[in-house]
Order: structure tokens, then sequence, then C-alpha cells
């Protein structure tokens, strides 16, 4: 889901990674000793989570990581994320809007405040060579669902154990299909809030290339609107040598193709933020036969649902237009698989965050975020007046941002078949970030 930062990143979003850890062994696992934040290099948030809350979430992140599965298909997983919050004194329900899980934790009176993170992984074939790898062919967490999973469960077991310090009801969503920007919206439908009550505020965040050990917060959007478009477009097939005889959706493809690029440079101001991705285009199998078919998968991006929706009308009247000139038989099939809003967070429950992250990692380790042009379905859960606040959190180790750096390439970013968190350090500072919001946002939040 999220976009590579490269060497061009502001400074402001590249504050100075912890020192790097001391060598361990290698072996088939993190060592939950190198994992244990109580050393000198790990910075005052992940300090506080103890040794045996961070040995059970790196137990779940291990286990999710090597067995990750697909949007729609995250059984094994949600039983895992379930157990875990059923172990620490969560009420479970399972099969909410698909594979999706809700913890309940109910302590006296108080707001209800909602942890969110996701189950599914991408179809994406692991390089990492880690010795956990994943043990499924072609599927892969190369967008750190897994580490949100097992912060989100590390940050309930310090809320459950600290009960006395908060009072009100956590709610921990463990939520299908985000990368297909279904999983939100099948929950709510499911009567998420109805069932389990309304939240104050729901709470989320997203692993980034950034330093492992650091967070970053922005002030507007943090990603994009988006919508994605699936298009047949139907021709009429024969044979190469008598194209006459044809109506060829290979070069209608095409010429579609080409002039979707418009969209962004001709019909789009400058000051906008838009992005038109054709990502996949299928036609024919062979050289000598023209096909009767085409197909094409389109991704709008803006920083506004308007620019998307704008950006979307144009993209389908060129779709039409270029069948008409074409002459094709029929009209072509436009599908809007999905959409999403624009991930604005509430900027007073931002503000509250951060300043309760600055206070406990130190504000050299709390950067700006300047918006990205990914996108993610978490904004569907900002209705009914539920705030929302939203942080990335680091994942590179500052090995792997030197070497990075001296070679003159980015970080493996999400996405990527390599992208690979130093989880000795990430994962602490996640769990420790999602407990220190929760806390904050009990103490104020009416």
């Amino acid at each position: 889901m999220i976009d590579a930062l490269n060497e061009d990143t502001p400074r402001a979003l590249t504050p100075e990674p912890p020192p790097e850890p001391a060598p361990r062994p290698e072996s088939a696992s993190p060592s939950t000793d190198s994992a244990d934040p109580g050393g000198p290099a790990s910075p005052t948030g992940p300090a506080a989570v103890p040794r045996e809350t961070l040995r059970a979430a790196l137990g779940l992140y291990l286990d999710v990581h090597a067995h990750p599965e697909l949007s729609g298909a995250e059984a094994r997983t949600a039983e895992c994320f379930a157990a875990h919050l059923a172990g620490d004194g969560a009420s479970v329900t399972r099969g909410v809007g698909g594979h999706g899980v809700v913890g309940v934790l109910r302590n006296g009176t108080g707001p209800t405040l909602m942890l969110r993170a996701e189950l599914d992984a991408l179809p994406i074939e692991e390089r990492t060579g880690l010795a956990y790898a994943s043990t499924v062919p072609g599927t892969m967490h190369a967008c750190g669902h897994d580490l949100h999973l097992a912060s989100a469960a590390g940050a309930f077991t310090l809320l459950a154990q600290s009960a006395e310090t908060w009072s009100g009801t956590v709610l921990v969503v463990g939520q299908p299909a985000e990368e297909t920007l279904e999983g939100a919206g099948a929950m709510l439908a499911d009567g998420l809030y109805e069932r389990f009550g309304t939240p104050d505020v729901v709470l989320a965040q997203h692993t980034a290339p950034l330093p492992a050990g650091s967070l970053a917060h922005g002030r507007g959007p943090m990603l994009a609107a988006s919508a994605a478009l699936d298009v047949v477009i139907h021709g009429y097939g024969g044979h190469a040598g008598t194209p006459q005889l044809t109506v060829d959706p290979v070069v209608t493809a095409a010429a579609t193709v080409m002039r979707l690029q418009t969209v962004v440079s001709r019909e789009t101001a400058p000051s906008d933020q838009v992005v038109l991705t054709v990502g996949s285009l299928h036609a024919g199998s062979r050289g000598n036969v023209v096909p009767d078919g085409a197909e094409l998968s389109i991704t709008v991006r803006a920083a506004t649902d308007q620019a998307r929706e704008r950006a979307v009308a144009a993209a389908i009247r060129i779709v039409r237009a270029e069948c008409a000139a074409s002459g094709c038989p029929r009209d072509p099939e436009v599908t809007v698989v999905s959409r999403s809003p624009a991930l604005l967070p509430d900027p007073a429950t931002t503000a509250t965050v951060r300043a309760a992250h600055e206070r406990e990692f130190g504000p050299h380790r709390v950067a700006e975020w300047p918006g990205s042009m990914a996108t993610e379905d978490f904004p569907s859960f900002a209705t009914e007046g539920v705030r929302t606040a939203y942080w990335m959190v680091g994942t590179a180790s500052p090995r792997q941002w030197r070497e990075a750096r001296a070679a003159g390439r980015p970080v493996p970013p999400n996405h990527s078949a390599e992208f690979a968190p130093d989880v000795r350090t990430a994962l602490p500072a996640g769990i420790a970030a999602m407990a220190t919001a929760a806390r904050q946002l009990f103490k104020e939040t009416r």
C-alpha cells in the first residue's frame, strides 16, 4: 500500500536511525533476546514493552509472516489473531465481514477506542532470504500487515495487563481484504458498529520505509483517494493477414492507454495531485490472430475525492471514445471495482497522539509525513462522526538504511519482494506507539 521513499525524500522524513543493535547469531527466527528493547539502542517507548509481551507478539508475527493468505482467504491468519486476543481476556467474535475478527475488552465507563490491523497478504513471491520467509508460493506479507497485527496484539496485551490505568472499552479489529479495498466496508455492512459499539476514535498505523524505531505523522491527507476500474474492449477477431476484416482491440487498447495519460497531463490542474496507472493489459494469445477483446485494469489516485471523481469520469469518457473511434462492434464494459476516500485523520486527535508519541519516543524520532499517493480503505471507518488517528512506523534497520543510501537506491519498499522489516526494532516500536496512543486518548476522550 505504501510507496517507497528515495534519495529525494525531504529531510523531515529521514530522522537519524537508532544505533545498530549488537550482532546476534543467525537462527531460524529473530532472537527474542535481540528483540528485547531493554538495551541502550532502544527508544524510550519500546523500552517499556515487557519481554514476555514482546515474545508473544513476535511469535504471532513469525507465524503469520511464514503463512500469508490473500484477501478474502485469511482464515488461518484470523484464527491466530483471534486466539491471541482471547488469551489476553478479550471476548472474540470471528467471521465479521468475511474473516474479520473483533476482540472486545470492557473496563468500566469511558470512551470506546478501536485498534485496527489488517489480515491479508499480497500475490508476490518473497525474495528476502529470511529464515522465516513465506512458505506459501507466490504469496507474501509485503505490506507489513503481519507487523500491524502483531503490534495491535501486543498493545492489547499491555492494555489488558494495566486495566487500572484506563477506563472504557477497547475494540481490536483484524480486518480482511484491505489490499482489495473491500474489507472495511464489508465489516461495517456486517454491523461492526451496531454489534460492538460505535467507537469514539479508531487508531491505525502502517509500516513505511523509514528508519526502524521512528514514527511519522501527517498534517493533511495521509493517503490518497482512489478508484479501480476494470475495462473490457470488444473487437472483432480474425486472421492477422486480413486486418481489414477485423476490428483490432489491441490497437484500440493501445490508443486508450496512451490517451489516458492526458487525464493527468492535460485535464488535471498542476496544483492537483493525481496519478492514473494502467496496471494490466491483456489481449490475445498468438501473433497471427487478431483477438476478439482486450482487458485493462486502471487505478486512479488523487489527493482529494473531487479530483479522483473528475479523473474517473475522464477515464471512462476516453475509453468509450476510443472504442467508438475504432468502430468496435459493442460498447466497452467499464466496471468501477472499488472506491476509497482520501485518508484525513482528525487534526485534534492527531495532535494529541503525536504529542504523546513525542513524549514517549522523543521528538527526534517523530517525523513529518508529507502524504502519499498510496491508498487504503481505513477512511471507511470514519463514519457517523467517528474520529481517526493514523501514523507511520519505520521498518528499515540502520544497516538497510546505510546500504541503500550508499548504493543510491531506495530501501526495499512496501509491495516489494524484498520488503523485510527490522522486526527487532519495528515491532516494539509498533506496540509502544499503539499502546501509548490508546492510553492518552482514554485520558482525554469524553
